[in-house]
This record gives C-alpha cells, sequence and structure tokens, in this order.
C-alpha cells in the first residue's frame, strides 16, 4: 500500500509539468506532512470522542485502552506521514539521511507499539489500586510489583527486537550478554543484592505502602513511603526520609505495627498495705469495669490479680487490650481506664501507695533517747527557774533604785 501510494505521488510529480520539479516536490512533501497533521488531529478527536462516549458505561478497561491509545495513534500517523514525506523526497534527493528511511519506520512502529502497551499497563495499574474504580482493590506494593515487571519485559523485548531488525545477530548479542552479566555481577553485587531483595519484599510482603514498619535489629522505624527495586523509603517520625537498602530487609527482624489487632494495657498498679482488707474489691471491681468498658476488647486476654507484697505497696496487675489500634485514640482509652480505677481505689477510701520507708528502734535505744530528752527537758527548766529569778532581782533593785531617787 505504502508502495502504491509513493508511486502515485511520483507519477504526479513527474507527469505535472506546470512547475519545476524541484517545486513539485517540495508541494508534495509540504501536502503530506500538512495531511498528516490533520489527519491525526482528526484521529485525536475521534478517540476523545470515543472515550467520552464509553466513559457512561460501567466497563473500565474500554476507558483504559482508549486513553492509552490515544497518544500513540496520534504518534503513528505522524510516523506513517513522515516516512512517505521523507520516500518522496529520497526519489529526487542524494542525501545520505533518507536511506535510514526503512530502519527509522520499523523503530518508530516498535516505539509506538510500546509507547502503548507502557501506558495500558499503566492505567491497568490504576484502575486495580483504586477503590473508586473497583470494589475490592488490589494491594498496591503487589500491583506496583507486577507493573514494574511487566515494564521490563516490554521494555528488553523491544530492544532486542530493535537489534534483530537492524540486522545484530540474537546468538551474539546472547552469548555477549552472558558473559558481560558475569563480570557486571561481580562488579554490582551489591546492586543485584538489593535488586533480589526488593524481589523478595514484592513476594513475601512483610509490608506494603503506607505501613508502620520497625526493626529491633537496625535503628528504623517510620512509614514505608516507596519500595523501589533498589531502595525502600522510610519516613521517620521526625518527618525525614530514611533510605533503605533492600537487601537489609533479607537480614533483619522486621516488625509490621500497622497489622496489629489491638493495642495492650500492661499496667501495675499499688496501694497501701493499711487497705489489705479491700483488695479483693477493689480487684474484682476493676475487672468489672474492665469488662463493661466499650472500648476494651474482652475476648482477648483479660487479667487483674493481686501481684505481690511491694517494698511500699500492694501491687495489682492490670493486663487488657483495646479495640483500637490508633496510637492517639488508644492513649485516650488508656487514660480513661486509669483514671476509673484511680475512682474505684478512692470510692474504698483506700488509696494509691507512693514510696515509703518505716524505721524501726530497738527498746534500749527508744529508753536511751528517752532519758536524753527526760534530761533535757529538766535542764530546760532548771534553766528557765534560774532565768525568772534573776529577773525579779533586778526589777526589785530598780525599784528600790527609782524610790531613792524619788525622796
Amino acid at each position: 500500500m505504502i508502495g502504491d501510494v509513493v508511486a502515485t505521488v511520483t507519477g504526479w510529480i513527474q507527469n505535472f509539468g506546470l512547475l519545476s520539479e524541484s517545486w513539485r516536490v517540495g508541494i508534495v512533501v509540504f501536502a503530506l506532512v500538512f495531511g498528516t497533521a490533520a489527519v491525526a488531529y482528526v484521529a485525536s478527536h475521534i478517540i476523545v470522542a470515543l472515550e467520552r462516549k464509553f466513559s457512561k458505561t460501567n466497563n473500565l478497561w474500554d476507558d483504559a485502552l482508549l486513553h492509552a491509545a490515544r497518544k500513540p495513534v496520534v504518534a503513528f500517523v505522524w510516523l506513517q506521514g513522515v516516512y512517505w514525506a521523507a520516500e518522496v523526497a529520497h526519489r529526487y534527493s542524494a542525501a545520505e539521511i533518507f536511506t535510514a528511511n526503512d530502519a527509522v519506520l520499523r523503530m518508530g512502529f516498535v516505539f509506538v507499539l510500546v509507547w502503548a502497551v507502557l501506558r495500558l499497563i499503566k492505567e491497568g495499574e490504576g484502575i486495580l489500586v483504586s477503590p473508586l474504580k473497583m470494589q475490592k482493590p488490589m494491594d498496591y506494593t503487589t500491583v506496583n510489583a507486577v507493573s514494574k515487571l511487566s515494564r521490563a519485559v516490554v521494555i528488553i523485548t523491544a530492544v532486542l527486537t530493535v537489534m534483530q531488525s537492524l540486522g545484530y545477530s540474537m546468538s551474539g548479542v546472547l552469548a555477549f550478554g552472558g558473559i558481560g552479566g558475569i563480570a557486571v555481577g561481580f562488579a554490582a553485587k551489591d546492586l543485584l543484592a538489593n535488586f533480589f531483595g526488593g524481589f523478595i519484599i514484592h513476594l513475601d510482603r512483610p509490608f506494603k505502602v503506607g505501613d508502620w514498619v520497625r526493626s529491633p535489629d537496625r535503628n528504623i522505624e517510620g512509614t514505608v513511603e516507596h519500595i523501589g527495586w533498589r531502595l525502600t523509603t522510610v519516613r521517620t517520625f521526625d518527618k525525614r526520609p530514611l533510605y533503605v537498602p533492600n537487601a537489609v530487609f533479607t537480614t533483619i527482624a522486621v516488625e509490621n505495627p500497622s497489622r496489629m489487632t489491638n493495642r495492650r494495657i500492661s499496667e501495675t498498679i499499688g496501694i497501701r498495705y493499711a487497705d489489705v482488707t479491700q483488695m479483693a474489691t477493689i480487684v474484682a471491681d476493676i475487672k468489672v469495669m474492665l469488662k463493661q468498658h466499650e472500648d476494651i476488647d474482652s475476648d482477648q486476654t483479660l487479667i487483674v490479680n493481686f501481684l505481690q507484697f511491694n517494698a511500699s505497696s500492694l501491687d495489682i496487675m492490670v493486663y487488657t487490650f483495646t479495640k483500637t489500634v490508633e496510637w492517639v485514640r488508644f492513649h485516650e482509652v488508656k487514660q480513661d481506664v486509669l483514671l476509673k480505677i484511680s475512682e474505684i481505689i478512692e470510692g474504698y477510701g483506700a488509696e494509691v501507695a507512693f514510696p515509703t520507708r518505716t524505721l524501726h528502734l530497738p527498746d534500749s535505744i527508744r529508753l536511751a533517747e528517752a532519758e536524753r530528752v527526760e534530761s533535757r527537758d529538766h535542764n530546760n527548766e532548771a534553766s528557765s527557774k534560774t532565768s525568772s529569778a534573776q529577773s525579779e532581782q533586778r526589777q526589785t533593785a530598780g525599784d528600790i533604785e527609782e524610790s531613792g531617787d524619788s525622796e
């Protein structure tokens, strides 16, 4: 078909004698380019109109297919039109650049096809993870991993196809790739370790984007933002990005608190030894309160027991789980539970214990201390009497002196 079109155009150029040959060639090339632009414009608007029409249906994949194909179709129209114009120019020009028309057409066709497939993969990824488009959206990490793998397969296949079309032997390319792969493997073993680490993360899925993770082996804690083939980005709680090589996750233990089912309240509360008679009723009331609390999961382990005789308190163990796993809400529930426990303790006239110390002295030390205090009190009394007598004497002497002065 392309040959027929080019032959028709060439015949017109040769048989039309109104203008010079160079002008006729220029007019034909301009007409082909202009026609290509017009066809591309019409094709784009047709696909947009189809998108609007099919957007009213419940099928999401036809919308994805049309949206993915719109720009590649326009690119294909331009590729074909420019190829025809170049073929026409090649027949009347000795420029070396036009000899590559066929190779450029083949590579351009592969490029357009690969572009369309990559856009379709991206559109499919957006549909599968969107809660607005899917009743049960798939896990983003899994879909992202499959999407990356699919794009890699498409790109590698396209590269091999282009090389084959350019005349390169695939057996030689693959043999060179095998030898080069060994050399690259030794030179980039850390990079390959990170690549396979990322593959294991996508395969085992110990965490996904948005999960809160931490490691007891390393100083790693935060929210996962991105899982790449070489690095995983973790946003720490002080809002700093932490870039962790994927190979690290194959050698350390990783905890995923985001997948917890409940949060735990584990407290030890002490009351005074003077309130030992109220211990049984206090423990019973605390247990009843926890079972009736709307934010406590009574289906989980719930323990309230007199734990031990401590140094200055009688300890009660409170062990239970909240329904919420949200950090802020958990602390609100815990605060409410502790305040209610305090009210129960105060309701029986008891008190929460605090560290105290009682000093017991032997009887002999206490008797000696009593005698010392008694002796001190006696001396103070005698000293007081002496001071009173001296004061009276001074008062009497003063009265006598006043009497003599008056005479």
